[in-house]
């Protein structure tokens, strides 16, 4: 690959970082399911998957050039860094456009969050191959907890640092797993206003604590959604798909509320979300690593 191959594969993974950290200050909307329409997941998965932190033996013996090569061994660094720069980047100058939506246009920005998720199942049913009831079942019981667990009622947690480690911990599971929001979690635990307000003020302690119960729970899911992507991929998409039409309770409880008026304009934003994420599907599409 030479250099100019490596910058319009750094481009466009950074991209799909940016979308996908559009996505994951959305409650409603999964970043997993934005890597997964955009060509990025299995991809994703399997990267997270193969950090077994292995370059800590020589590191600690203080072989450095051994220490380099096993972590050039694990971490795919070509996916990684464009990556995390754009889901950064897109966290940081996002969160307050966000929360102005969410404040002061709630059933609108709903409704645009339901045309996301609408495309996003749509998209994701697409790569199911074949119709079984087993497919069927998986589907069913997605729904069926994704609807429920929408239903819940936020829980009245406090701030402190355990807390928002556990938030962390949680919420990296649910962003990588398309069909559950990881911000609509941070929402249920009374934390995605707080964490946004600490992203604006940029309060550190409480950055690194979230950033560190992230890690540790990516590090650890990842290997069990690797696992079942390559040995049962059908049942697993059936499920998620499932999950994403389940979570639609969230926004139209939102939109229902609204006048006849508002809900023509919301129907036509969420025309556009939908829109939105099938021409990045198609646009996605022709790009190869």
């Amino acid at each position: 690959m030479d250099y100019t191959d490596k910058l319009k594969n750094f481009i466009a993974i950074f991209l799909r970082g940016l979308f996908i950290g559009s996505a994951d200050v959305m409650p409603g909307v999964s970043g997993g399911t934005i890597a997964l329409i955009t060509g990025i997941y299995e991809r994703l998965v399997h990267a997270i998957s193969r950090i077994k932190f292995t370059f800590l033996g020589p590191l600690l013996r203080g072989d450095i050039k051994g220490a380099g090569r096993s972590l050039r061994d694990e971490v795919d660094f070509e996916l990684f860094i464009p990556l995390l720069a754009g889901i950064g980047l897109a966290i940081l100058t996002l969160s307050k456009v966000i929360l102005f939506f969410i404040t002061n246009y709630v059933a609108y920005t709903y409704a645009f969050f339901s045309g996301l998720i609408i495309a996003s199942a749509f998209i994701v049913y697409s790569k199911i191959d074949g119709f079984s009831f087993r497919n069927l079942a998986s589907g069913a019981a997605g729904l069926i907890f994704a609807y429920i667990f929408v239903g819940l009622n936020p829980i009245q947690a406090n701030h402190t640092l355990p807390v928002i480690f556990i938030s962390g911990f949680v919420a990296i599971c649910a962003m990588i797993l398309p069909g559950i929001s990881g911000a609509f979690l941070l929402l249920l635990l009374n934390q995605y206003e707080y964490m946004l307000g600490v992203l604006n003020r940029f309060v550190i302690t409480d950055i690194v604590v979230f950033l560190f119960g992230a890690c540790l729970g990516i590090m650890s899911f990842s290997r069990v959604l690797d696992y079942l992507l390559r040995n049962h991929e059908a049942i697993t998409l059936s499920f998620l798909v499932g999950l994403m039409i389940g979570t639609l309770r969230l926004p139209y409880n939102r939109i229902s509320m609204v006048d006849s008026a508002s809900i023509i304009i919301s129907v036509i934003i969420g025309v556009a979300g939908f829109s939105l994420v099938m021409l990045l599907e198609r646009r996605f599409n022709y790009i190869e690593y």
